[in-house]
């Protein structure tokens, strides 16, 4: 199995992944798109916060099933628990300590088509609404 360490850009949050990364994905929903991470997908036990666990800030939004994680000082988006598998991470894998991304597959999931359930969407969210 291999280890490997993270960080946001000011080091406040600090991290570890213990899982084999096989897999690159990027998504096209509309929070994807607008801060251009390449995830990994870890389950939720690969996942060690080693430094930093009251610097993260916590955003949620339409099901509020998804939580995206943030440093509050730097603004990095570090990791976030999935809408589509909870018990699983989304981890940004430029947050990984000397990753070298370029040999590892990018599968492109589709975030576009994800239904949209808050009560007030705005405009640029894509997706069926299910919300009146």
């Amino acid at each position: 199995m291999s280890s490997h360490r993270g960080s946001c850009h000011c080091g406040a949050v600090c991290f570890r992944i213990d899982f084999e990364i096989v897999e690159l994905t990027t998504c096209d929903c509309s929070l994807c798109v607008k801060k251009n991470a390449l995830m990994t997908r870890v389950p939720e036990r690969a996942l060690s916060i080693l430094k930093g666990e009251e610097a993260l800030a916590l955003y949620q939004w339409n099901t509020r099933r998804a939580k995206h994680y943030f440093c509050r000082h730097c603004g990095i988006y570090v990791f976030h628990r999935k809408r589509s598998q909870p018990d699983h991470f989304g981890v940004n894998v430029f947050c990984l300590d000397g990753f070298d991304a370029s040999s590892i597959p990018v599968r492109a999931t589709e975030g576009r088509g994800m239904s949209v359930e808050e009560p007030t969407p705005r405009d640029e969210w894509p997706g069926p609404r299910l919300v009146d």
